[in-house]
């Protein structure tokens, strides 16, 4: 077959009760999913993803970051494979769609080219990328980003979650720390299918976002030392109050984003005060720091105006403070073949689509280090995501898979074409 047939699509019901049935992993009782990095639930849903992909005719590999590649074999085994990742790890109250249709719209790529006996030219891998989210283990992205050389194993083996337990023991003890490196083999192209996060989509009213790249981020881990009192017997006056100058620091950060871009976010998702007694002055306290914008320029002075905005708070109430920078994800641009194929994809649907910069991190995001990559979002209700409330309208997944599918086929007839080799 030398080019994609017009009516090739996927099985959008068959699709949309796998998602369904692997929502029930790490079920909620509020209709989400916790199912975090390397835990038992983790494990459930990796090994119901490996059987699948056996069943559908693959070859599954797993390296020593427990990412999983499975691998539709195609017409000429010496081109590189195109792939479609995403991961199927969520936040403590996540949602059923957030990066999990990624991968299970993969799975039905390859189920659905076996139903119509559809021979590409180069392999087709779907990937389940361990830990994007980095809510266990910090930073996020970080097997994708120890693939595409940004972190090495040993880094990454050593992050610890916040009960001290590490990134390495805990990949060995659920049985996914394969014996192939990481990034030891190449991708021919890279795409990946998302909910959009965010309220664009819905509010324009269109069904596809075409993803042209990704906005930088830095994440930090802020310790601010003040010294434990009584409640009641430790004047207002003579407070080292840890707690009271976090707030005031957590105020602040938000002020950082307000003053500087009107596309500036920060935020504070994580604080922890100690000892955390009812009749303690705090002692100390932890948190951590979000920053983003599409500029790398503007999180830069973000980032200025944070450490000096958060010094003179803990200054003038008498703490010392600690700022650490533990992730800087640059800003990404996306390949332009990439990008234009999943542009006619949605044309040639008749999907309503736009142009997006993706507000949040990705796998895909390093992977474009390494490989020609994009992205493909649908809308969700609300833009709500990282809730368990998260939801997304079956017909619009089902188009993104389409269009997921029809942007993979064009590739592989791309990459065939320069190398002479497309039958």
């Amino acid at each position: 077959m030398s080019a994609p047939t017009g009516n090739i699509a996927i099985d959008g019901d068959r699709m949309w009760a796998t998602i369904m049935e692997t929502a029930h992993i790490g079920a909620t009782p509020k209709g989400g999913i916790c199912r975090l990095t390397l835990t038992d639930l983790d494990r459930q849903v990796r090994d119901w993803f490996r059987a699948s992909c056996e069943a559908a005719g693959c070859t599954v590999a797993v390296d020593d970051m427990g990412n999983i590649f499975a691998r539709r074999p195609g017409r000429d085994p010496s081109l590189p494979p195109i792939a479609i990742g995403s991961h199927l790890d969520t936040q403590p109250t996540g949602g059923k769609y957030d990066g999990i249709i990624g991968v299970l719209a993969g799975l039905e790529v390859l189920r659905s080219l076996n139903d119509q006996g559809y021979e590409t030219n180069a392999p087709i891998e779907v990937i389940d990328w361990t830990n994007e989210e980095g809510s266990r283990f910090a930073p996020a992205m970080l097997s994708s980003g120890v693939f595409a050389g940004v972190f090495d194993t040993t880094y990454a083996y050593a992050r610890e979650d916040r009960d001290g337990k590490r990134f390495g023991e805990e990949l060995t003890r659920i049985g996914y720390n394969g014996s192939i490196p990481c990034g030891s083999h190449t991708l021919g192209a890279h795409f990946e299918l998302h909910i959009e996060q965010g309220p664009i989509l819905e509010a324009e009213a269109k069904t596809i976002g075409v993803v042209t790249g990704v906005q930088g981020m830095r994440w930090y881990e802020v310790h601010v030392t003040g010294s434990e009192g009584h409640a009641g017997a430790t004047p207002m006056r003579l407070r080292r109050d840890a707690l009271l100058g976090a707030s005031r620091m957590v105020a602040a950060i938000s002020d950082v984003a307000r003053d500087n871009a009107p596309d500036a976010v920060a935020t504070v998702g994580l604080l922890e005060s100690r000892p955390n007694s009812r009749n303690v002055v705090p002692g100390s306290v932890f948190f951590c720091v979000d920053l983003r914008h599409p500029n790398d320029a503007v999180v830069a002075v973000m980032e200025a105006a944070m450490r000096q905005k958060l010094a003179s708070i803990a200054t003038d109430a008498g703490l010392d403070i600690a700022i650490d920078c533990v992730w800087d994800s640059p800003a990404v641009r996306f390949d332009p073949d990439c990008i234009e194929s999943v542009r006619r994809a949605a044309d040639l649907a008749g999907y309503g689509s736009r142009d997006l910069v993706s507000g949040a991190g990705h796998d895909s995001a390093y992977i474009a280090r390494v490989a020609p990559t994009t992205m493909v979002f649908v809308p969700c209700e609300k833009g709500l995501s990282h809730n368990e409330a998260e939801h997304t309208e079956k017909a619009d997944v089902i188009a993104g898979a389409n269009v997921l599918l029809r942007a993979v086929l064009e590739t592989d007839q791309r990459l065939a074409e320069r190398v002479g080799r497309a039958a």
